[in-house]
Parts: C-alpha cells; structure tokens; sequence
C-alpha cells in the first residue's frame, strides 16, 4: 500500500506558499491542506498569554515578547530568536496534526510560517509516510512586491507593511535553517517552475543517465535538465580506470541560480576548473548522473535533448 504524502512547505510571508501549498496539493489530488496559521489559533487557545506571551504575537513581532532581549547581538538574532520561540510553540501541534493524517492514511497539505527545519522533526515519520519538507525563497524585490500585494488584500494590511524588514529577516533565517538540515529550497519565481521543482522531489522520476562530454559542456547539462526540465541532478559518479568503484559525489542540484552560480565560479577560478577537467580526462570524459524528473513524460524529454546534443554516453548498455 501506498504511504501517504505529507508535504510541508514554508516560507516568510509574502513568498507565496498559500498559492504553491493550493496547486500541489491539485497537482497530487490531496484533499487535505491546512494553514500552520489555523493550527496557532488552537494553541492559543489552550496556552494563555501570560504563560507565553510571544505566542500571542506575530510571528514577525514576536520578539517584542521576549524576555532579556538585551542578550542578543543585533537585530538580525532578535528577530530570528522571537519567530523561533513563537514557532516552538506551534510545532508541537504541527506535528500532532501529521501523526493524525498518517494514522488515517491521509494525504496532506501543510503550509506556514512556523515550520522550521531542525525544529520540525521529520525523520520520526519517513517510515509511515511520504514525507516531503521545503522551503520557499525569493529574491528581495520579488518578496517585497508581493509581500505588499498580499498585505493590502487582508484586514490587518497595515500592520504587516511596517514589517517586511522582519519577514525578510525571517525568510533568510528560515533559508539558512534548511541548507543546514538538507531542506530543499525552491526559487518561487513562478508557480510553474516551483511546482516542477517539487515534484521532482515527490514523485521521483529518475533515471542513472551516463555521459559523456567535457567541462565546457557542463552549461549545456543545466541547461536541458534543471532550466528547460524542471529535473534534478542527484549525483555524480566518476568511472575512473583502475578503480574497482566509481568515483561518487551527492551533488543534488535543482535551482538554475545555484547551478548558475556553480557555473560563474568555475569560471572565475582557473584552478578549480582545472582540477575538475583533470577529473574529467582521468574518467575520459565519461560520468554518470542519477536524474529526477517531475514527470516521465519530463524525464524522457531530458534523455532526447541531451542525445540530440551529444552528450549521452553511447557504449555497450549505456554504461562505460
């Protein structure tokens, strides 16, 4: 039998997550979506403001809550420390909801603010359930320009334009917390890409794919796979002759801004592209890649492109 998803996705507010939480879940037919925001409400009802104050606050203001603020550096880690201790809180909860869904054999959506990787514990699920964690990211004009969008459609509008400064804050903490905890983080420059993205996390399309071309081909590989595709690049294994094993490498390569600037870098240090082609030529060339696709029809798509260029590897069963 199947497990069911669980998907989670968060960001600061003004990413888009609501817009991106609705489609996926569309995408997947999950009936099931819930707001962390919804779930806060319940929390709150249960604990008072006197026993947790920052709770009964926004979590873009709840620092203002916080005891001894003075222990904090700057305002950088006041902020952060507030939407900490505000989304501990929550999470608790969070995580009582996604036990519930996977008891009932449920698919599930949840989005918000309040989940944040390393507090969050997911690895207490993966074996009941498909469990699938990101974050959603955006650069600072983009997030301003919707965050202000999305503040002028609700009530309390007013109130949130004076603070992008703090969800900003609070999108590069929470941007930082999932490069440390291997959360993925999705460029949500659009819903289409965004959704691509994830899907190539969730469904799993993916093929070992062997080729070979040289390192200025590299710009090529990205192009067709992550830019064009929406696919993933897992790893890299280097066959190199007199080696009983292949030389492997989890490279997970997903955003066209990172491999972009992957690109940028190798060519601003001769060194570094040096010893990579050194790399290259001790393998002749000839590596593999395990691709992940948000669909077959994707996955295939990727496999002709890269053919068409020349870059797939062409001998005995496709394996050097």
């Amino acid at each position: 039998m199947r497990k069911p998803y669980v998907i989670l996705i968060g960001s600061a507010s003004g990413i888009g997550k609501s817009t991106i939480a609705a489609a996926i879940a569309s995408e997947l037919g999950i009936k099931h979506l819930i707001e962390t925001d919804f779930i806060r409400e319940v929390v709150r009802g249960i604990i008072g403001p006197d026993y947790a104050p920052v709770l009964h606050r926004s979590s873009f203001d709840a620092y203002i809550a916080l005891r001894d603020k003075e222990r904090f550096g700057d305002y950088t880690a006041l902020v952060s420390a507030g939407f900490e201790e505000h989304a501990s809180f929550v999470i608790p909860a969070i995580e009582k909801v996604i036990k519930r869904a996977i008891d009932d054999a449920d698919d599930i959506v949840i989005e918000g603010v309040h989940l944040i990787p390393g507090l969050i514990d997911i690895a207490k699920f993966k074996d009941e359930a498909s469990i699938h964690f990101f974050i959603l990211s955006a650069d600072e004009e983009l997030h301003k320009e919707r965050f202000v969008k999305r503040a002028m459609e609700i009530k309390r509008g007013g109130k949130h334009l004076e603070y992008f400064k703090e969800n900003r804050i609070i999108h590069d903490y929470l941007v930082n917390e999932a490069k440390k905890h291997d959360v993925p983080v999705i460029d949500n420059e659009s819903v289409n890409c965004t959704i691509k993205r994830m899907l190539s996390f969730i469904r799993e399309h993916c093929k070992l794919i062997t080729l070979k071309h040289s390192v200025d081909k590299l710009s090529e590989v990205i192009d067709i796979v992550i830019r064009k595709c929406g696919g993933r690049i897992v790893d890299v294994s280097y066959y190199i002759p007199g080696f009983s094993e292949p030389l492997k490498r989890e490279v997970n390569v997903y955003d066209p801004r990172e491999a972009q600037r992957f690109l940028d870098r190798l060519q601003s240090n001769p060194k570094r592209k040096r010893d990579l082609e050194r790399l290259y030529r001790l393998s002749n060339n000839i590596h593999s890649h395990t691709i992940c696709a948000p669909d077959k029809e994707s996955l295939s798509k990727i496999i002709q492109e890269l053919d068409k260029k020349g870059l797939l590897y062409k001998g005995e069963d496709d394996q050097p």
